[in-house]
């Protein structure tokens, strides 16, 4: 019952005039940009965090919802028109999607991912309304060396599925955690890695470098990448779904929000690994198998519906820990950092009426994209027809105009060159750029929670396994690290086997 009263107060205060005009506006804002090539929903979220900069709170918060789930709709539009996913977790609805809309079935396409998204979305964020006062409870009752345990798990987890190599990854968390440091040392008063530069004592900020990281980096990069023909896509009228269309999506949706949620609430579960799921689980329970790879419906309605699911489970451990499991989820937190809010236990007792109207303004958020985008579908496929240079410029200038709107310090864009270079150079070698984010943010949390245990210790090491949470979450992060050593052994040591031979394979010789 509390949850249920928590939440029509949500709906009270996201059914303002107001804070659903911000709604409508970050929905529309979200999907225009997230429906352009290249941009995946992290990106579109960190390009106009800056633009929800100056609201209050709560209005920012509901705008930026809107942003979250309209970038996520937009993605899913890129990959069936122009096969050419936003993020990774869009590239098993671009298999059957691009394919259905070759055949002339675009509109069917992008009606399933519209519904299927909705119908995920809304289950999600139903379950994140119950399942997050749960965790919040759990989580209250954790000391200090349970907390940092917990954190250090979800940042190798992360970092070390992340990349073309876990060196990669850690290599990436290291940078994170190296610009985390920049600031003044909140016991000692010590300056760290300020380079003698004043407006370095207060650190580097959070939004300035998620833009240079993001939006920054990935511009120059696609930039540097151009190709000099123009993108074609598939014309398409308005989204429409016949019977037979309704009849074989009603269960994919609901299979791929099952398999979206629990993977989206663990760190490192991500959006990537239920999405092939529900395509290999659709694939083998479809009557029409034999339209796997030409376009079948299936395998655009259950991947889409446990992309967007997986994105509700996102906030579950982000609302109730303060810890991010993707890149959004990182610049979403960020967001909270700016406002000086610590997501985690404390957010729904010190900042309930926000967080429930945000809960709220999912369910909204997740109407309005269905209500709005279906009529609009047409208009998003003429936005993918802006020739490419000028859409990344438009990006960079966007960019340095939000970051520069933070602080308005000219110091900020000389940070955001360097970081946005960084970014780029991240990218060219293959670093992924997640643990940065989440090196950056959640490392001074970490380093403060280390700092509270040693001070309950008195100093000694053992205080870290003060707690038996935290000594089962150690062993949790050994076997992680030593998994892949485990591995190579167990294959290095386990006999060849060799091909079987048939006993006549010498009675007839086929060679020539």
């Amino acid at each position: 019952m509390d949850v249920w009263s928590s939440l029509m107060d949500g709906f009270a205060t996201a059914l303002t005039p107001m804070n659903f005009l911000y709604a409508v506006i970050g929905v529309i804002l979200g999907t225009a940009v997230g429906v352009l090539p290249g941009l995946g929903p992290a990106m579109t979220v960190a390009l106009l965090l800056p633009v929800t900069y100056a609201l209050e709170p709560t209005s920012a918060f509901i705008m930026f919802a809107g942003i979250y789930y309209g970038g996520m709709y937009g993605g899913s539009t890129t990959s069936i028109l122009l096969n050419t996913p936003g993020e990774s977790s869009s590239v098993v609805t671009a298999i059957e999607g691009n394919k259905m809309a070759k055949a002339g079935r675009a509109a069917q396409a992008l009606a399933t991912a519209a519904i299927g998204s909705f119908v995920a979305g809304t289950i999600g964020t139903a379950l994140l309304a119950v399942c997050a006062p749960i965790v919040v409870k759990f989580a209250v009752s954790l000391g200090a060396p349970s907390y940092f345990a917990i954190m250090v798990l979800a940042l190798l987890a992360v970092t070390a599925v992340l990349g073309s190599s876990r060196l990669r990854g850690f290599a990436s968390l290291g940078l994170g955690l190296a610009i985390g440091l920049v600031g003044m040392d909140s016991v000692t008063g010590q300056r760290r890695l300020t380079f003698g530069q004043p407006l370095l004592a207060d650190g580097l900020d959070i939004v300035v470098v998620a833009v240079a990281i993001f939006a920054v980096g990935e511009a120059l990069w696609v930039a540097a990448h151009l190709r000099r023909t123009p993108l074609h896509a598939i014309p398409v009228g308005q989204p429409w779904m016949g019977k037979s269309d309704w009849k074989r999506s009603w269960k994919p949706w609901l299979r791929g929000t099952a398999f979206g949620f629990p993977f989206g609430a663990l760190p490192a579960g991500g959006a990537e690994i239920p999405t092939f799921l529900s395509y290999v689980t659709e694939k083998r329970l479809s009557k029409h198998p034999e339209e796997f790879g030409k376009g079948a419906i299936e395998g655009v309605a259950g991947p889409e519906a446990a992309n967007n699911a997986a994105a509700a489970g996102t906030l579950t451990p982000m609302l109730a820990l303060g810890l991010p499991t993707n890149a959004t989820a990182a610049v979403m937190l960020a967001a909270f950092t700016s406002y000086g809010i610590q997501p985690g236990p404390q957010l729904f007792e010190s900042q309930g009426p926000l967080v429930w109207a945000l809960i709220a303004s999912l369910f909204i958020g997740n109407l309005l994209l269905l209500i709005i985008n279906l009529p609009l579908a047409p208009l998003w496929a003429k936005l993918l027809q802006l020739p490419r240079p000028y859409l990344y410029a438009g990006i960079l200038f966007f960019a340095t105009l939000g970051a520069y709107s933070v602080n308005l310090q000219a110091f900020d864009l000389v940070i955001l060159l360097i970081l946005g270079a960084l970014g780029f150079m991240m990218r060219r070698f293959g670093l992924p750029v997640l643990p940065l984010i989440l090196g950056v943010i959640l490392g001074p949390r970490i380093e403060g929670q280390l700092r509270k245990t040693l001070q309950l210790s008195a100093g000694d090491p053992a205080g870290l396994l003060g707690e038996p949470i935290a000594v089962g979450i150690y062993v949790i992060i050994a076997l992680i690290l030593a998994w892949p050593f485990a591995y190579k052994l167990i294959r290095r040591n386990r006999p060849e086997r060799k091909p079987l031979v048939p006993a006549n394979s010498g009675a007839a010789d086929y060679s020539d």
